[in-house]
């Protein structure tokens, strides 16, 4: 087991008991309807018009947690110390500006399919000084530009869950990654337990898409954001997916009661 530094939680070794129940419940997942994807145009749609004010509203519905988050999740491939460095779905570019800061490798590139958020972006690695190292385009994260093993690392962080085919998307990530190289996922979960996990449901349906819509001004992107969390399969369900995209020794660690699960896989 990978020891990520300053953990939040260690997942204990399920029992027997633990187990059972677990097969049971992903075997109810399983038989429910899938929902459906996200519509790619509406999705660019929606983040080009909350592009401006959509750092400031991650940070404010998240109490700021968010930016711990990123920094243990960057720093879990420091080990490794990826030179060029694919962050698909980067929207504003906070991540990649945090790769390059904490882990100096030669290239990082952005990709996502919102250019109204690459255009902030864009603002903010200049900025930081970074825009030698830190490069933007528009890419379809189903169906990369990229040829086959062209980078060390593959990192996406709080934006799979608006891939309109994530299995795909897992596809693609493997594809263009090194062989050796690591792919570094962290996305925005429900609590898996007792009382975090009804606080939250009540905090994501309620609090989250009214702050949202009262600084945003956009009436459905907090409300699309819970309803896109509950869609994405959670940490167990993720797993066996990542390895039948390609990838092996896949490991997760939840955040904050499970508000947040980081994965780290290796192609």
């Amino acid at each position: 087991m990978i020891h990520y530094p300053e953990q939040d939680s260690i997942e204990p070794t399920p029992s027997k008991k633990q187990k059972k129940a677990e097969a049971k419940r992903t075997a109810r997942v399983a038989a429910q309807p899938a929902s459906p994807a996200p519509d790619p145009e509406k999705v660019v749609a929606m983040f080009n018009s909350i592009a401006p004010t959509y750092d400031s509203l991650n940070h404010s519905l998240s109490l700021g947690i968010d930016r711990r988050w990123r920094r243990k999740a960057i720093d879990a491939l420091k080990p490794f110390a990826p030179q060029t460095i694919l962050d698909i779905a980067t929207g504003t570019g906070d991540f990649a500006i945090l790769a390059a800061q904490r882990l100096d490798p030669d290239r990082i590139i952005g990709v996502d399919i919102s250019e109204g958020m690459m255009a902030v972006g864009s603002e903010k690695v200049k900025t930081a000084g970074l825009d030698n190292v830190i490069y933007f385009m528009k890419d379809d994260s189903t169906d990369l530009s990229f040829d086959d093993e062209t980078f060390d690392a593959v990192t996406v962080a709080y934006g799979a869950r608006n891939f309109h085919d994530l299995d795909a998307g897992l596809r693609e990530m493997c594809r263009v990654l090194i062989p050796g190289g690591h792919l570094m996922l962290v996305e925005l979960t429900t609590p898996p337990r007792f009382p975090m996990k009804q606080l939250f449901h009540i905090y994501s349906h309620t609090v989250m898409p009214f702050i949202g819509r009262l600084i945003s001004h956009n009436d459905s992107a907090y409300t699309y954001l819970p309803q896109s969390m509950s869609a994405f399969p959670q940490a167990e369900e993720l797993k066996p997916r990542l390895l039948k995209a390609g990838f092996s020794d896949v490991q997760f660690q939840r955040f904050t009661f499970g508000l947040s699960t980081m994965y780290l896989a290796t192609k």
